[in-house]
């Protein structure tokens, strides 16, 4: 894949800036689809945001992040202690949500099969038992933490699912919700995993196809065949950026640390997901997080350039020469995804809001951050039915814009689906992903985008406020998190092996 180092060529009179970073997507029901259309034109007139960025990171649940904060639909307490609970079937207990601040922590299966067992038919009490009867945690292996999430049968480790952080632990996260706005009613798109979730954020389906130049042959697939070198172009149903290229609409996706290359071959099917190269000690973004090369129509109008190493937003957004549309996508290291530190997620989302609030283009632009799943932990909330793929466990959103409604908590049903009405709206004249109208007809059963069950972003916008200033942030800020130290086997099993 090739790496565009220039600036952008392609620009709009009017571009929009939003940061998306981990999922949030809004539908509208299919009766109200003229309507919509309609107030999306002349929504693109009257709003005065030019640039849309979407920071999209890795497992964590919204209770995990927020679950404490004050207003959000939070983790059930009474006089401060939690009055919910989750079984542990080994140590015979029921768990509750505890606070935490190990920098470190473990997280747990998040396929979709542990998805429906941890919603466990709507009483979401299938966490603890995932990670133990699974025996893993579906972990992103890294050089530097072995040692650390190998003991899944001693409960104290596998329990970490229940842990949750608050505002002197993750105080950058909690500061962006005061000043802007908390959505604590976004979903994953899918209820699986990370793979997927990144071909809904910017196709609203994750799908198998027959045949790689035939967008009809394709099929819904909650475990889709990745891109390889062997097969680099998989994903032959339409994304969001064939419809902005033939707007003429920018658009850049950013790598933190460039593109890790794809594999020789797929991988099997069993559930059991390894990404080796991330034992060396590599940076860079996994294939399954960088899936734009993967599709068919990124190729044929010739876009691989605007796939981007991140260093090229910062000189961007210095320049004020910002792409109307942007995706950022981790390496694993600043992923959030366990066992990655949660301090060091945090710096480097705060490094991208603090780049664009500095841009002479702030004043025009909104951020949107989200995580691609929930990683195996724990939420209190029933995730809501859209159709048979979706949607999935509770994630934490925010939005970051001069035009936000400062304090705001979004209470509506909102996934990464609804980033993409956001995007069709301001700059596409309310054009869905749509088969009967896109001019690229592929085989999706449903428009995403025209779901009744979502809300509408605008909503967390006052365009008629005076603009709010920057809110330049420490990178490195002062937090409670500590780094601690890999837990040992459970005790029975350390006897046994002496």
């Amino acid at each position: 894949m090739k790496m565009r180092m220039d600036s952008r060529v392609c620009r709009m009179a009017i571009c929009v800036s939003v940061v998306f970073a981990a999922g949030l997507l809004v539908f509208c029901p299919t009766r109200a689809v003229a309507a919509s259309k309609a107030a999306a034109g002349a929504t693109a007139k009257q709003i005065p945001i030019q640039h849309v960025l979407i920071i999209f990171q890795e497992n964590r649940s919204f209770d995990e992040y927020f679950g404490t904060y004050p207003g959000a639909d939070g983790i059930p307490m009474r006089d401060g202690v939690p009055t919910v609970c989750v079984p542990d079937p080994i140590s015979g207990k029921c768990v509750k949500p505890f606070r935490t601040n190990d920098d470190i922590t473990c997280g747990g299966p998040h396929l979709a099969q542990a998805s429906l067992a941890s919603v466990a038919n709507g009483k979401m009490n299938g966490f603890i038992t995932e990670v133990e009867a699974e025996g893993n945690y579906g972990l992103y292996p890294m050089a530097w933490a072995k040692g650390y999430c190998q003991h899944p049968e001693n409960p104290e480790e596998a329990d970490q699912v229940m842990g949750y952080f608050n505002g002197s632990d993750i105080p950058n996260y909690w500061a962006y919700a005061r000043h802007f706005v908390l959505q604590d009613h976004m979903f994953e798109a899918t209820h699986t995993w990370s793979f997927p979730s990144h071909l809904w954020l910017v196709s609203a389906w994750s799908a198998n196809c027959a045949d790689a130049d035939n967008p009809m042959s394709c099929a819904s697939a909650l475990m889709p065949r990745d891109r390889t070198v062997k097969h680099p172009t998989p994903f032959a149903w339409t994304e969001i950026t064939w419809l902005l290229h033939k707007a003429h609409v920018s658009w850049v996706y950013y790598l933190d640390h460039g593109a890790l290359q794809p594999r020789p071959r797929h991988r099997k099917a069993t559930g059991k997901f390894r990404m080796p190269h991330m034992r060396t000690g590599k940076k860079g973004v996994p294939v399954i997080w960088n899936v734009l090369p993967g599709f068919t129509d990124v190729h044929q109008d010739k876009q691989l350039d605007n796939i981007e190493d991140l260093s090229q937003f910062f000189v961007a957004a210095k320049e004020g020469k910002l792409p109307s549309v942007a995706w950022f996508s981790p390496d694993g290291y600043d992923s959030d995804h366990a066992p990655a530190k949660v301090s060091v997620a945090q710096s480097y989302v705060t490094k991208i809001v603090n780049a664009a609030m500095k841009s002479p283009e702030w004043k025009s632009t909104a951020i949107f951050i989200t995580w691609d799943d929930w990683g195996g932990f724990y939420d209190h909330v029933v995730p809501p039915r859209a159709d048979s793929m979706g949607l999935g466990i509770r994630v934490p959103g925010l939005m970051i814009s001069p035009y936000a409604r400062r304090g705001y908590i979004d209470h509506q049903t909102l996934s990464p689906d609804s980033y993409l009405k956001f995007i069709e709206d301001v700059f596409l004249h309310g054009q869905r992903l749509d088969p009967k109208t896109d001019g690229r007809p592929d085989s999706r059963p449903f428009v995403r985008e025209n779901d009744a069950v979502t809300g509408d972003l605008m909503k967390e916008f006052d365009f008629s406020q005076r603009p709010l200033k920057p809110l330049v942030l420490p990178v490195h800020p002062k937090t409670a998190l500590v780094e601690n130290a890999p837990m040992g086997a459970a005790k029975g099993e350390a006897d046994s092996k002496k």
